[in-house]
């Protein structure tokens, strides 16, 4: 692939320049309007008022402004992901730049959208029409007091900070980080919808969360696709099939966090036969026919654009039926979101302060064969455990398949490491950590401490170094992505031993001794940061020690050993302060969370901190064991070197050597014979 372009368009062409990039906007937005309008209008987006009735401006403005607010959301994820990731490079155009000023006016509606959907939404729950006197007043005062308005306030000011900068940045890391926190300007919004609310308050909001980003991926896409094709040219055909690869997958998270989120929001597979119901089957039948539109494209249509990249007919078949579906599922969507659950009272969460606390039900006392039997599946990381033995699995086959070798123990240490993570996050250690601080510790030392030892040793950025495919056009992909963070000042910093081995146990310390501690136990974010921080800082810590994978130069085995004795050391130090507390850590937690069977706190803490004290033991033998074999490895490989070195070369350094002495011993010799001449 060469990095010119196709000729640049004449000045007449303005006109049609603009026409097409507004073509594909009013048809999404004509779509999602129609749907949504027709579910108001037959009654799926009107809910019963307990307060008041805010008017008919909020009942129709908030599913309208909800759209406009979600179109805007997935052009501006669509137009900087195709910016950073999927256009190719070229020298006389600036095409990356222009997608990136187009996403900034995205994300200017985006933003907006939003302030008008939190005015809306205060009006909706406070039952007052924008037209009151009093209404600015008491907005005011409890907007940020409100958890729906404060969440979207916080997602509209992250999205404001996007719109400022995509105006600004012109590099192709810079518009990966506006891309990452675009789509972070989305997470925010998960907190307070319907699946929030439900019985399994995590799981709902896991859904509505991966839902919400693989929609604005797959949707903002296609249209950042359509917006671009004049300045895309002869690269329309390349940058469309990376992004079907990206595609498939956004379609595949999308239908399976819809198919959780369904049956998180029925009561009973019978609540589908109502206006509910009917607006999921039309969301369902949308996504199926995308799903089948975008199979033939990727078989026939993609094929046909690289022999003929400039055919317009190829690439509108491509776009206006599945960008007219996009609407119709956005349209549905935003209309679900305002209709509640016909068996809404079914799946109310039980009245606890335990699921107030904690968002999950009082799992009851641990049965004796709780490390077997008590499971909770956590709804993110199961997923994400799954898609990365699946995704190693397809390497390894991959590298099969052209003939090079993977040992099989690599990939079985890889599978083994995430099944741990799955079972300390999903098994009795997840579901009850969540409410006693013992197994809170026991789920801490499996995710920091054992799953790591067992997904280093399985190398996985090795194995994708060689298994991914290298861009010719210096696009920014997968492989150039690991590559840059190969070479990268951040992972200098994070591979160093001394500064892993500090996070790793510092952090742990100011994690517990901390209102982090309490935080991670009473929000679903708090949670979710915990675990990943457990993984990560014992990924790293693990990895400087034994880790095989490409970095920055390595300690020597001695100094490595050292680290992690000294490391070890403290966590043991920590345990047993654990043991000798007199108060309890996060007290406005596990001093009120009121079990439903006899707990004292204080003692549980005890058994927590000799967990952290005694559990630690058998990793560390462990990594001291491994770091071993591979200190006696190196200095086996480096002998076999040396060897292999000498019968090259004849044994040339061990010549210089004994030449070296044996002129060492002519100058010792001369230097006496001087001595003993000048003796009397």
């Amino acid at each position: 692939m060469t990095s010119t372009d196709a000729p640049p368009a004449p000045a007449s062409a303005a006109g049609t320049s603009k026409a097409r990039i507004g073509a594909p906007l009013a048809l999404l937005a004509t779509a999602a309007l129609v749907t949504v309008l027709i579910a108001a209008g037959l009654g799926g987006a009107v809910t019963a008022y307990v307060v008041g009735d805010p008017g008919a401006v909020v009942r129709w403005g908030l599913p309208i402004v909800r759209v406009i607010h979600d179109a805007a959301a997935a052009v501006t994820i669509g137009l900087l992901s195709l910016a950073a990731f999927l256009m190719p490079e070229t020298t006389r155009t600036h095409r990356r730049v222009t997608a990136t000023r187009i996403a900034a006016v995205a994300a200017v509606v985006w933003a907006l959208a939003g302030l008008v959907h939190v005015l809306l939404t205060f009006a909706d729950l406070a039952g007052m029409p924008l037209t009151d006197p009093s209404f600015a007043t008491q907005a005011q005062v409890f907007l940020w007091e409100l958890d729906p308005t404060r969440t979207a306030l916080i997602a509209s000011m992250c999205v404001a900070v996007v719109a400022i900068f995509a105006f600004i940045v012109t590099t192709k890391t810079g518009m990966a980080w506006l891309t990452a926190l675009s789509v972070f300007s989305l997470l925010p919004l998960a907190l307070v919808g319907h699946s929030a609310s439900s019985r399994d308050h995590m799981g709902g909001i896991n859904a509505i969360a991966v839902h919400m980003i693989a929609a604005c991926v797959w949707v903002g896409g296609l249209v950042g696709l359509a917006i671009m094709r004049g300045p895309l040219g002869t690269h329309l055909a390349v940058t469309a099939r990376r992004y079907s690869s990206v595609a498939a997958w956004a379609f595949t998270a999308l239908l399976a966090s819809g198919v959780l989120a369904t049956y998180i929001n029925l009561a009973e597979w019978g609540d589908l036969v109502s206006w509910y119901g009917a607006i999921i089957v039309v969301k369902a039948v949308a996504l199926a026919l995308l799903g089948l539109a975008g199979w033939v494209h990727r078989r026939r249509t993609l094929a046909k654009l690289d022999s003929d990249p400039a055919s317009r007919s190829l690439f509108a078949r491509l776009l206006v039926g599945e960008v007219a579906l996009m609407g119709v599922a956005f349209g549905a969507a935003a209309a679900l979101s305002r209709t509640p659950s016909p068996g809404e009272a079914k799946l109310e969460a039980p009245a606890s302060l335990v699921y107030d606390l904690t968002g999950y039900p009082d799992p009851g006392p641990p049965p004796s064969n709780a490390w077997f039997a008590s499971w909770t599946i956590d709804w993110l990381w199961l997923p994400v455990a799954l898609v990365a033995i699946g995704v190693y699995w397809h390497w390894a086959l991959r590298l099969r398949r052209r003939g090079d070798d993977w040992p099989v123990l690599r990939t079985v240490s890889w599978t083994i490491g995430w099944l741990v993570f799955i079972y300390f996050t999903s098994g009795a250690p997840g579901t009850y950590g969540k409410v006693l601080f013992s197994w809170h510790m026991i789920m801490h030392m499996g995710i920091a401490m054992i799953a790591p030892i067992f997904m280093v040793l399985g190398a996985p950025m090795l194995l994708a170094l060689r298994a991914l495919p290298a861009r010719p056009d210096k696009t920014l992909g997968p492989r150039e992505f690991l590559l840059g963070l190969v070479h990268s000042r951040y992972l200098k910093v994070v591979a160093n031993p001394a500064f892993a081995a500090a996070m790793f146990f510092f952090s742990m310390a100011i994690f517990y001794f901390t209102p982090w501690f309490e935080f991670s136990l009473t929000t679903h974010t708090g949670h979710t940061l915990m675990i990943l921080h457990f993984l990560m800082s014992g990924y790293f810590f693990v990895w400087t020690l034994i880790g095989i994978d490409p970095g920055p130069q390595r300690w020597s085995p001695l100094a490595l050993m050292i680290v992690l004795f000294v490391t070890i050391s403290f966590h043991a130090f920590f345990g047993v302060i654990l043991t000798g507390l007199d108060t309890v850590l996060a007290p406005g937690f596990f001093n009120v969370i009121d079990l439903s069977w006899p707990v004292d706190p204080l003692r549980d803490q005890v058994i927590g901190g000799q967990i952290a004290w005694g559990v630690g033991e058998a990793p560390t033998l462990t990594l001291a064991l491994i770091l071993a074999i591979q200190w006696v490895r190196s200095d086996d490989k480096e002998a076999r070197r040396r060897d292999r070195q000498a019968d090259r070369d004849h044994d040339a350094e061990l010549t210089a050597y004994n030449e070296y002495l044996g002129k060492l011993r002519q100058a010792t010799d001369r230097y006496e014979g001087a001595e003993r001449r000048d003796q009397p």
